[in-house]
């Protein structure tokens, strides 16, 4: 079956109604299997000797193989490629959107930095494999801790960030809401990783800032995010500190 938005049907409706020439108009249709294909109709009216219309007359395209290049080029823009988490740069896209958003809702989101503590040397020890599988648990263990809308992302190595949206009218419920899912993800992250013959710990320590200044910049709440994970290391690791001048 063919899926358009109600928007798409408006506008294509309004375009038939006027009796005017379309161009690469973009449809999706989803097979009985689930599989989705892409095509584009371009079409030109046609008019009898007296100029009343009599329809159309129309050229349709299969673009799905276009679509799906399309798409995983997205896909190797904005998302890691061994965890599928937003990157760097999708990452920094969303904060700027929450912090716009802040503003407009006046609701309060925080920003967690999160750095595994001993990854470089269970790295060495076992290899990238066992590395590299361990990441990919701690990005499914990280989404399991939080809502579909927040944001999970990986900024590269063993540092990962996690966007918190909508958690309060005020610093002190943003503070309170972000230091219970800060200490549900050390709980769970601590947990043992089962990866092949072996189990395998690695705990983390959290930085947290609340976004409560519309006049810093995502960087800056990053910076600042990151700065809190280092103030959590100094304290002994395995724990959550939010960021404190000084």
């Amino acid at each position: 079956h063919c899926t358009m938005t109600p928007e798409q049907i408006g506008l294509y409706q309004a375009v038939l109604d006027s009796h005017q020439p379309f161009h690469d108009f973009e449809t999706q249709r989803v097979a009985p299997d689930g599989s989705v294909y892409w095509h584009t109709v371009s079409g030109t009216p046609m008019f009898d000797g007296q100029g009343n219309f009599c329809g159309y007359c129309g050229v349709g395209r299969d673009v799905t193989d276009r679509m799906r290049a399309q798409e995983a080029i997205r896909q190797l823009a904005f998302h890691d490629v061994l965890t599928g988490l937003p990157n760097r740069r999708l990452l920094m896209d969303r904060l700027q959107q929450a912090l716009v958003a802040s503003v407009r809702t006046q609701q309060t989101g925080a920003l967690l930095f999160l750095d595994l503590d001993n990854f470089k040397t269970l790295n060495d020890a076992f290899g990238h494999d066992v590395g590299d599988a361990l990441l990919e648990q701690v990005a499914l263990r990280l989404k399991a801790c939080v809502r579909a809308t927040d944001t999970v992302a990986r900024l590269g190595g063993d540092e990962f960030v996690v966007l918190l949206e909508n958690e309060g009218d005020s610093v002190e419920a943003a503070t309170l809401q972000a230091g219970r899912i800060g200490l549900k993800i050390l709980q769970s992250l601590r947990e043992p990783y089962d990866i092949g013959p072996c189990r395998h710990q690695c705990s983390i320590s959290v930085g947290a800032v609340v976004l409560d200044d519309p006049s810093l910049s995502p960087h800056d709440y990053l910076r600042r995010a990151d700065l809190a994970m280092y103030q959590a290391k100094s304290a002994g690791r395995n724990t959550l500190r939010f960021y404190a001048e000084g």
